[in-house]
């Protein structure tokens, strides 16, 4: 029977996953973390469509802040705007923030949650198929910098998510085969189930739109698969560096195409060479790279970067990326579909720059 409604408890909070949960945000905002004044931070996109509804919903105590969208305004500088903007409200400690947007809202918004006046509560409201199942789970906040994404910021766990796949029904077809990476990433690691259903799903939606029961179902289990990891380790010491396959070398190919490549399809990228990285390094079963490679053909992402992207900055990218450690990458690999290397290292293996341009040369001429 298909589920339609789950929820998905972490160790500090509950995930809703519900066809219309929007609706209900209000009571489950007041429920976990009542406040006097409520900051609703957006974005461009994200606002025109939902942002009334939520300030409505709650009522005269709450306001809206809205940024530019897109990556290239995940910065400190935002986070100071946002943050010099809610001090001129009169917004204190007893405020408690509302990520209302995709994974760039999600990150930004935590971040100021985690240091406005040292730390107020905040609610996600992911409106992306990549932010429901990655970016909103786990507390990771931060924004990025010109050396790379993600590298300023904290750990700060959310008082609740919720998701509500009917918002995927305004999402561009492009952020939704971005989601899509993620995916098909929870399958990789964990469960080669899922792996399967996510291409099936994915490859439909190129002649259906709306949310229906599939979605919803893709959803609630990359949730779970998510949540079962930061469950065991919260601050990415150890098994939870596993999320990161496909993000060291597609963090390096974002911040190298001045983030013209969205983040899910960089991240699909980074997938197709760091499992052929494994399979050249004899971690992973023959066949993983090729079945990571048809899954992430057939949902219509892309497969090798772009040609105009040098390799020598790729690499030097990787250096600065922040699970880089002594100036050398690791990578979370895979060691087949459903299970990943490296559990014996701590999960992260470093890799030869030689091995990597090798790899990526090779992946780009096919």
């Amino acid at each position: 029977m298909t589920v339609l409604t789950r929820t998905i408890s972490l160790p500090t909070y509950t995930v809703a996953v519900a066809r219309g949960a929007l609706g209900a945000l209000a009571e489950t905002v007041r429920r976990v973390a009542p406040a006097h004044r409520y900051a609703v931070i957006s974005d461009t996109h994200v606002a025109p469509h939902y942002a009334a509804r939520v300030v409505a919903m709650l009522g005269a105590s709450s306001q809206l802040f809205t940024i530019p969208a897109g990556e290239a305004h995940k910065t400190r500088e935002t986070w100071a705007s946002i943050t010099d903007e809610m001090l001129a409200a009169g917004l204190g400690r007893d405020t408690t923030v509302i990520a209302l947007g995709g994974g760039v809202v999600g990150d930004l918004a935590g971040f100021v949650a985690a240091t406005f006046m040292r730390g107020v509560p905040y609610v996600q409201v992911p409106t992306s198929l990549l932010a429901m199942i990655d970016a909103s789970i786990g507390g990771k906040t931060g924004v990025d910098t010109p050396a790379g994404k993600n590298l300023v910021g904290a750990f700060h766990q959310p008082s609740a998510v919720v998701a509500d796949p009917d918002v995927l029904q305004t999402l561009p077809p492009e952020h939704m085969r971005g989601g899509l990476a993620e995916a098909i990433k929870h399958g990789v690691i964990a469960d080669a189930g899922y792996f399967e259903s996510v291409v099936n799903v994915g490859a439909a939606l190129g002649t259906t739109r709306g949310a229906g029961d599939a979605i919803t179902d893709l959803v609630a289990r990359g949730i779970e698969i998510k949540a079962n990891v930061v469950r065991q380790d919260e601050r990415e010491a150890g098994v939870r560096k596993t999320l990161n396959f496909g993000h060291t070398l597609g963090h390096a190919i974002e911040l190298c195409s001045d983030y013209r490549v969205l983040h899910g399809d960089a991240v699909a990228i980074g997938m197709v060479l760091e499992s052929a990285l494994a399979e050249r390094m004899a971690l992973a079963d023959s066949g993983t790279s090729a079945s990571v490679r048809s899954a992430v053909e057939r949902v219509g992402l892309p497969a090798a970067p772009p040609r105009a992207l040098s390799l020598d900055d790729i690499v030097r990218a990787t250096h600065g990326d922040k699970k880089a450690r002594a100036g050398r990458a690791e990578y979370a690999l895979p060691q087949r579909i459903g299970a990943m290397a490296g559990g014996d290292r701590g999960w992260a293996i470093p890799v030869p720059d030689e091995l990597l341009r090798d790899v990526v040369a090779a992946v780009t001429s096919r």
